[in-house]
């Protein structure tokens, strides 16, 4: 598991592999690491998801990352790319001689977290994290927010449902 700590050693280390390569690089991170990194609501993630460019040169540095802390090699890697449907606000996160590393504004994370619609433990977690972050009164009211980003035809029906019942079911606090 990648802790906060080690994520932004990661960084550190991919910025230097970039200097080496003479190459300048962004990173825009989601899910799981923004909720570890910015938000600090989890000690730690698997992975960190995102996108970056330039693609070749951020994937060879972070095979070289890998290689130094033994760690998987796709511990950054652009699973969830197809999520970042229009371009997002941005908020930055780290900003090294060689990387710039940014996260969507928590508005677009509850748009990508409820698209994706996995609503496992931790997905679960980070909506209603985001949802009283937020300070959102309702179903319908993270509904809007949702559709400023996505189409409303690609809001999954139980992306709906699974906000009624938090907030049906559930005291946001």
């Amino acid at each position: 598991m990648l802790t906060r700590t080690l994520i932004q050693k990661l960084f550190a280390a991919l910025n230097e592999e970039l200097a080496k390569l003479g190459a300048k690089g962004e990173v825009g991170i989601c899910g799981g690491a923004v909720m570890c990194l910015v938000f600090q609501t989890r000690e730690a993630t698997k992975d960190i998801d995102g996108i970056f460019e330039p693609t070749r040169e951020i994937r060879a540095a972070g095979r070289k990352v890998a290689a130094r802390f033994g760690i998987s090699e796709d511990w950054l890697n652009d699973a969830a790319k197809a999520y970042f449907h229009a371009d997002p606000p941005r908020e930055g996160v780290l900003e090294l001689s060689n990387l710039r590393v940014w996260a969507p504004s928590a508005e677009y994370m509850l748009a990508m977290k409820c698209i994706s619609a996995r609503f496992d433990g931790n997905d679960r977690d980070d909506v209603r994290f985001l949802l009283n972050y937020l300070e959102l009164p309702s179903a319908e009211s993270a509904v809007k927010i949702i559709e400023k980003y996505y189409p409303r035809n690609r809001i999954p029906a139980k992306t709906r449902f699974f906000l009624e019942e938090i907030f049906e079911g559930e005291k946001l606090s």
